[in-house]
């Protein structure tokens, strides 16, 4: 193939940069803390035949990360010592000697808590080219792994139909609010589970969903009772612990459970909460429970953002974004996923001098 021929943006811009980025400093037993990750500077080395350079626009905040700081087998390596904490990002290209990527290019990928990154295609997550005319930060949530897990959990796991009475957990969420509209689409009552009256009225007024406890200021299991008691045919939940308990009291016979995530486990964060008391229940009522992941579908990742990308262009799906500014706040937003601060998808929009590729 030859050697790729160097493009970059603006050789003087380029000069003069500098990249802040966030490295995991020692590995937290508990909740991430202030000395969990160090914040360094470092200048850009030059590029190699094979690299290409991103400008970070956008970084995605997702529970998954907790567990990824645990040094445990998982479906992804565990963040190393020392090494830049992982994340989903979209960007531009503003400097390239890759043939595939030329300046310019709106990207995302495993970018990394990072202003710039430097990627050659074979990072745990890899880079694709973003091609669509939405804003690029809707391809880290709606379009991306949070809005799949959505589609394929509901629409593939969970089997939603008509008629069906759907509660989920962790409802005002990135995944949990797009499963919601999902199965509302499809015909079903849903119920959200939600902390705060403002992520309740949201879920009703906004997203379209039938009714939400708000298990801060409500009894959940007396609202279960009072809404599905004995009703709920499928149970989307992002949470566990013992709101898995309640509804596994209020399920259907042949009621099903889809195991999307842990999130009051804290993914790792302390001691593992007990498994669920109720769960012969699930024997009593013919249930099933089920977890999966959404990479098990990536063959069909296409297919299924086209559809999503339709239903948000025709106004069916509607997006939320929790925006927190700059790359100083990457550590604070992820302990905030775990004590319910976001409402709809948590962002880190990182912000930029004026460069030549910006929009």
């Amino acid at each position: 193939m030859g050697t790729p021929s160097f493009d970059t943006v603006d050789n003087e811009y380029m000069e003069n940069l500098m990249n802040r980025q966030w490295v995991l400093n020692k590995r937290p037993l508990k909740a991430v803390e202030e000395d969990t990750f160090s914040l360094r500077s470092k200048s850009l080395d030059p590029l190699k035949d094979g690299e290409f350079r991103i400008e970070v626009q956008y970084l995605s905040v997702d529970p998954a990360q907790r567990g990824w700081l645990n040094d445990v087998p998982s479906y992804v390596p565990p963040v190393q010592i020392g090494e830049v904490m992982r994340a989903s990002g979209v960007g531009k290209v503003i400097e390239s000697r890759h043939p595939d990527f030329v300046c310019g290019d709106a990207v995302e990928g495993g970018l990394g808590w990072q202003e710039y990154a430097t990627c050659n295609g074979a990072e745990v997550f890899p880079v694709r080219k973003i091609t669509s005319n939405h804003p690029l930060s809707y391809s880290l949530h709606v379009f991306g792994l949070t809005g799949l897990t959505a589609y394929f959990g509901m629409l593939r796991v969970g089997e939603v139909k008509a008629g069906d009475v759907v509660v989920i957990s962790g409802a005002a969420g990135a995944t949990g609010s797009i499963a919601g509209q999902l199965a509302k689409l499809q015909g079903a009552e849903v119920i959200g589970i939600a902390g705060g009256r403002e992520k309740c009225d949201w879920l009703i007024d906004t997203l379209g969903f039938d009714a939400a406890i708000d298990y801060k200021q409500e009894s959940v299991s007396e609202r279960l009772a009072e809404l599905c008691g004995n009703r709920i045919d499928l149970f989307f939940d992002n949470v566990g612990g013992p709101i898995l308990d309640e509804v596994l009291l209020n399920l259907k016979q042949g009621g099903r459970i889809v195991i999307c995530g842990g999130i009051s486990s804290g993914y790792g964060v302390g001691d593992l909460p007990p498994g669920p008391k109720n769960y012969m229940q699930l024997v009593i009522r013919r249930a099933s429970m089920k977890g999966f992941l959404v990479l098990d579908f990536d063959s069909e990742f296409p297919q299924a953002q086209q559809q999503l990308m339709n239903l948000v262009d025709e106004g069916s799906l509607k997006v939320c974004e929790a925006l927190a500014e700059g790359i100083e706040a990457c550590p604070t937003a992820l302990r905030g996923l775990f004590t319910g601060n976001n409402l709809g998808k948590q962002l880190i929009q990182i912000r930029h001098p004026s460069s030549t590729i910006m929009s």
